[in-house]
């Protein structure tokens, strides 16, 4: 494996992110709402920075096919509270294709948030759906397979605290 983000660094741009979310969010009803699995580490850093009073939820999808293909998606951790009316944070570890991320979007949309913002630790924009917002990009990169901080790979390396570079395996997996 190759390191590419250090400990540090993530910690530093987590804080950054932190700092732009309070302001953008000061005097609003916040749901900071943690995608699984892979989010996990990321949303608790980033809501033990964020300055401002919220509420913290997560969620989960996964998608169910034939084995062959990415299949349909469903929602396999409901939100536990109703954010209808509330300030709505998603926060993704990864932003690949965005599909994921759109039909999560859809599904907390229903509730009728007053507004609904992503935050996301890595963003493979070049290769995402353009129409998916990430209004809060940690880091920006290219069509790479990355495990460490909550990234994984067959359900490994997520407790890394730094972000490696997997090579020589088939990440299509």
């Amino acid at each position: 494996m190759k390191p590419l983000y250090s400990e540090e660094r993530i910690h530093h741009r987590v804080e950054e992110l932190a700092r732009e979310i309070s302001r953008d969010f000061l005097s609003k009803d916040l749901v900071v709402v943690g995608i699984l699995n892979g989010g996990f580490i990321f949303t608790a850093d980033l809501c033990r920075s964020i300055a401002i009073p919220h509420e913290v939820d997560f969620m989960a999808a996964s998608s169910y096919g034939d084995g062959t293909t990415s299949g349909n998606l469903k929602i396999t951790k409901e939100l536990k509270k109703s954010v209808q009316n509330k300030s709505v944070l998603l926060v993704e570890d990864i932003v690949d294709t965005g599909q994921t991320l759109e039909y999560l979007l859809e599904e907390v949309g229903k509730q009728k948030p007053k507004d609904l913002k992503v935050a996301a630790l890595f963003w493979k924009k070049s290769k995402a759906n353009p129409h998916i917002p990430v209004h809060y990009p940690g880091f920006i990169i290219e069509d790479e397979f990355l495990v460490g901080y909550g990234l994984d790979y067959k359900g490994r390396y997520r407790n890394l605290p730094y972000v490696a570079k997997l090579e020589g395996t088939d990440s299509t997996v």
